[in-house]
Formats: C-alpha cells, structure tokens, sequence
C-alpha cells in the first residue's frame, strides 16, 4: 500500500541530470530533517545509475572527453542554499584515485589515471566511472527518512493519475476527473509506479531520419549497400564496417573524430612520436584492416582543435565589451537585444582585440607600425552602437598596419576554403593536410596564438550568451535568425572541437593516405547503375569519389518533433507537454527544438497553454529556452552559466520539496 503521508519522485533519466536532481533532494532533505516529509526517490534508465548511455564505463578507452579533468563536475562547487553531502569534481576525484584507487579500478583504468593531468582530456568511459561512484557515494549518504530505488528499464509512458473525485450534485456515473499533480510512470518492464512528482531527465533519444537520409537508408536496402544513420558512437558496432575499401562519412564535428578513432586505432593501426614540429610530430603504422576514410563536411574541413591551455577560458585575454555587466545594462534598460544588431558587435569586438592584441606581441606582429594597438582600442571604445562605422574604421587601420597574410578573417576561419576552387581531389587533400598541420601548431602554441585566441574569446561569451538566453534576454526572431540562423554553426565549428591531439592524429593519417577529403560543399547521392554512394563538391573540379558504405558522423536529431522515444511521443499525444514555437521576422510560426516550459524550475507547458503541475524538464529537451544544453557542468565556473544546469537542478529540487 502507498503511504500517502511519503511524497513519491520519479526521476526518468539517471544520467549526470538524474543523478543533479538526486543530489540536490538529498542536499536539501538534509538541511531541515525533521520537518521534512518522508521522501521516496525511484530512478529510472536501462543504463548504469550515473554513467546513463552516454558516459558507460565499458565502451571503448578511444572515446574521449571534449574537456579537459578540471572542467566537468556533478557536484555543486558554487554557494547554494543546501552544501553537497559527498563528492566533488571529476578532478577532485582524478586526484584522489591517483593517491588512492578504489579497489575495482581495472588496469587500464588505473594507467589512464596515471598518465592522466588536469589539463589532459580523459576518456568518456573514465568519466563514467567517476559519475557512477559519485552516484553509489550519494546512496550512502542519503539523510535518513529517504527511500532511493533505481529501476533498470525503460519508461515508455508518464500520464496523469485519474482518481474518482466526489463533487456536490455529481450525478452517478459521471467521468472521473484528474487529481493534478499525480502521476503513473509505466514502465517497460510491465511495472507501474505511482508519483506526485515526475522529473524528465532524458538525455539523447532516438530520432527519426530526414527525408534525405530516408533516401540514402532506402537506396541501401534496395542496391544492398551499408548505411549507418546517425547515432551515439557508442551503440554502433564499427566491426560492421569492411575494410580495404572506400567509407563515406559524412559531418566532421565531434562524432567524426571518434568514428575515425575506431576505425583506425580501434582496428590495431598506431601511432608513433617522431619528434617533428606540432602538425608532423607523429606517423600512422596502419594495420591493414582500415578502411579508406572519404570524409566530408559543409566546410570541407574538421572542427578546429583545442588549445592547449591550462583553464578553459585563456588567462591572457577576455572579454572587455561582451560583459555579463554590459548584458545587464541592457537588460536593466528594458532592452531585449537582438542577436545581431546588439550582441554580435560586442563580441566581434572582443574577438578583434584579442586577436590583434596576442599577434602584437608574437614575432608576426613585429611588422604593426607604432601605436597601432592604441589606435585599435580607440576604435574599439569609441561607440558600441550597432551602426556607428565602427568596422569601416577598424579594416582601414587593419589594412594600412597589418600584412595580408595576418589579418583576422573571422568567416574565413570557419569555412576555410570558402570561394577556392581545386583542380583535383589530390590538390584538396594537399591543402587538408596544409590546414590540418597549421591548426595542429595553433593548438600547440596556446596563449601565443592569435587565431586560438580569437577563438577563446568567442567561446568565453558563448559562456554570456548562454545566460542571457536561459534568463529569456533575446527576441524570438534574433535567436531562430541570428543565434541559431548563423551564429551558433560558426562558434562551434571553432570553439568546440576536439582535443588538439586528435588533430595531430588526423594529419598524420592524412599523409598516410588513410583518409581522404571530399570538399566543401559536398552533394551526397546514390548510382543505381554503379551501386555505389557517390559524395561531390563543386569546389573540387574532379568525379565524384564513391563508395559502398556511408556513415553519418553525426549525433541524432535534438528535435522533439522528430525523437522515436515513445514515453515523449505519448507526452506530447497526451497534450502534457508541446513543443515551443517561436515567431520568425517574417512573422511565420516556426516549431523549434525543445519543448516550452515555464521559467525555472522549468515546467512544462501542455497542448492547453497551462503548465503541467508536478512535472519538471532538464537538459537536452530545454534546447529552445537555453543554449548548449549538453555540456556538463563546470567546476568553479568563471561564468553563470557554467553551473547553470546545477542551479536547475537545485530549483527544481526546491520545488518539489515546497510542494
């Protein structure tokens, strides 16, 4: 029997957000343990409590983590009403297992910790076994009076508890009527749970193909070629794809490099350190069991690689215009600001001084003539105002101070080879390899490179962006045509890349002739009569290269609209939530992403317009009211929203528990 008395929470998702929600119950439940009410806690993911399906501890060492050990943390490190009971940061833990292993650590395990610094970028399975035993640590420590249940299964539908509710004058045989705030969590297990409280944490779900990639999928059944849709690297069994023979695979952002990684050293190919300068310091020794990668991206060209640095954000330059001060200020004016027209010209700023600023002081920027940093910075401070000529002023200095070949060309960097054409597939991948290496030495010269730091500064007020936007500051139509329409596609193309070996790594293979580059622009098809994918660039003057087997190197579609999870399609049937629509500058509705929620503690909207008592949404889902929703959370974050997906958590905590 359900003791009434016991307020009943179910958690769906026990990934990093689940295992955020849980922390901050008990946290809080510990902060006031006599006149807190009795608390029953179930968790719910086919995949290990903690870990979740992203982060397991038994997929493959090559995947590896987009931060570096100091950067993510499941703990709050940050003021908050309620102090954390057990735990730390991942480089808290890092440290401590290094002096003292927990026992179960494998070998391997126990030799990445060895090797592992602060700066250096873990493997995800490592991470995961940090978050599981910051999870089984949060078990142990549970206040008394609090029961905590991880069911391992799936949930396929949460609907509203409907309860016979007697009124005055109700006739016999009326329609029972819904209790709010009770919910029937079924799961695929055929069970059932009772809650007055449901938090989504769902993570990624399977989504359902674009009408191009239904094409491509149905072309292979039928010609009997390998198709590979989109999908957690994790989950494919890359033993599946043949080698000795061309591969396409399409999109060269993160899932790329891992795609890559396993079908390379993940088939006994090595790679050796000769000693050479960073962009040829190492050779591939193939195994032979390789594929010929044919890769290929809308730039033409891989995200660019990390820095080398020793704080996520460079130490020798920040953000002197973009400020969370100047936001405020216009925020505090009545201002909603447009992406275009208010924030990029400050952030364009920033990125200029940066740039120009680190040039000045390398052997490149001997050739600035006197004063030319004084004169920038006067340009620079002399109007914020969108519209004031700034720019104009700025490229005239740029172009009687600066040589051709140093001069900051922020498009450029993001689509490379944007407007050159090619003579031959050979020329193109020589000019890869140019790239590649140039990027690899970028990387390894850190605070002393411009470009990097141009780029640093971007990713730093991404860090403002993404406050701004969870705190509702910038207009429907700025973020469908600015933020996502542009904006978003460029940073992350150049602040979001992998760690700066995988660079390295990829020129290397490149010169080994083990991957190959399609160009930019690429156009994807099938040859019925030759039974092959065929991938071209009309920037690359050559046939088309071709191949029996095609992998999307992408991550599935994060668009509620389009997920094949039945527990969200039954949410959305059932009228409990809907997704956002925002109204464009042409005045059209258009369905984004996520779903529409209320203000924090974020509940859900439902098909009616009214909010959906007792249920909370966290992460991937929450795409169209924040920004970056997939990145973990940052220890001793510099900025707001760095910690933001744990100040969530800790309002939605709060919420549940005032109820």
């Amino acid at each position: 029997m359900v003791d009434a008395s016991r307020l009943r929470v179910v958690i769906v998702g026990a990934g990093p957000r689940g295992t955020s929600v849980l922390e901050r119950l008990l946290a809080r439940c510990a902060l006031s343990p006599g006149g807190q009410p009795g608390l029953d806690i179930d968790l719910i993911d086919p995949y290990p409590a903690g870990p979740g399906h992203v982060w397991r501890t038994d997929q493959s060492p090559l995947y590896l983590m987009n931060t570096p050990s100091f950067f993510p943390t499941l703990i709050p490190d940050q003021a908050m009403s309620a102090v954390p009971l057990t735990g730390g940061s991942f480089d808290d833990w890092r440290r401590q297992q290094r002096s003292l292993p927990d026992s179960d650590l494998t070998a391997a395990e126990t030799a990445e910790l060895a090797a592992l610094e602060a700066d250096g970028f873990p493997s995800r399975a490592l991470y995961g076994r940090y978050l599981r035993r910051t999870f089984a640590a949060l078990l142990e420590h549970a206040p008394s009076g609090t029961t905590i249940r991880v069911h391992a299964t799936s949930a396929t539908r949460v609907r509203a508890a409907v309860r016979p509710v007697v009124s005055a004058g109700a006739l016999p045989g009326a329609p029972e009527q819904t209790a709010a705030g009770q919910f029937v969590v079924e799961l695929a297990d055929g069970g059932a749970l009772a809650a007055d409280h449901v938090v989504l944490a769902l993570g990624h779900l399977p989504a359902r193909l674009n009408p191009h990639q239904q094409q491509l999928a149905a072309s292979a059944r039928k010609l009997g070629l390998r198709y590979w849709p989109p999908a957690v690297p994790n989950d494919v069994d890359w033993d599946e794809v043949p080698g000795g023979e061309p591969v396409l695979v399409r999109g060269m952002g993160l899932n790329f490099f891992d795609v890559v990684g396993q079908l390379t050293q993940g088939r006994g190919g090595r790679f050796e350190a000769i000693g050479e300068q960073p962009g040829e310091a190492l050779n591939y020794l193939p195994s032979g069991r390789e594929p010929l990668i044919l890769a290929a991206s809308r730039r033409g060209a891989p995200y660019r690689a990390k820095a080398a640095l020793t704080t996520y954000y460079p130490q020798g330059v920040g953000l002197r215009f973009f400020t969370e001060e100047a936001v405020s200020a216009l925020t505090a004016a009545g201002i909603q600001p447009g992406f275009d027209q208010d924030l990029w010209p400050l952030l364009h700023r920033d990125a200029l001084w940066a740039y120009y600023c680190t040039l000045a002081r390398s052997d490149d920027g001997a050739a600035l003539r006197s004063g030319f940093l004084a004169e920038l910075d006067t340009l620079l401070s002399h109007s914020t105002a969108a519209g004031s000529g700034w720019e104009g002023d700025v490229d005239a200095l740029v172009a009687r101070s600066v040589p051709a070949a140093f001069r900051l060309d922020l498009p450029g960097l993001a689509r490379p080879f944007a407007g050159r054409s090619f003579a031959s597939h050979a020329e193109f991948d020589d000019a890869m390899e140019t790239y590649l290496q140039a990027d690899a030495r970028g990387s390894a010269a850190g605070e002393t490179d411009p470009v990097k730091m141009a780029i640093g500064v971007l990713n730093a007020g991404r860090a403002v962006i993404k406050a701004l936007v969870a705190d509702g500051g910038i207009t429907g139509e700025s973020w469908l045509g600015g933020l996502r329409g542009w904006f978003e596609a460029f940073v992350e193309g150049l602040a979001s890349g992998p760690p700066a070996l995988r660079m390295e790594q990829l020129a290397a293979l490149a010169r080994a002739g083990v991957v190959r580059f399609v160009g930019p622009d690429p156009v994807f098809g099938v040859d019925p009569e030759d039974g092959t994918f065929t991938a071209i660039s009309p920037w690359v003057k050559a046939e088309p290269l071709r191949a029996r087997s095609l992998v999307e190197a992408l991550a599935p579609a994060n668009l509620v609209l389009m997920n094949r999870s039945p527990l969200l399609e039954g949410l959305l049937a059932d009228g409990l939530v809907r997704p956002r629509i925002m109204i464009a500058a042409d005045g059209e509705p258009v369905v984004t992403s996520g779903l529409e929620v209320t203000a924090p503690p974020y509940r859900p909207i439902g098909a009616s317009g009214g909010r959906t008592e007792g249920l909370y949404v966290l992460g991937l889902q929450l795409s169209s009211v924040q920004w970056g929703t997939a990145i973990a959370a940052e220890s001793r974050g510099k900025y707001r929203s760095g910690y933001r997906t744990l100040q969530d958590a800790d309002l939605i905590a709060a919420d549940i528990l005032a109820s």
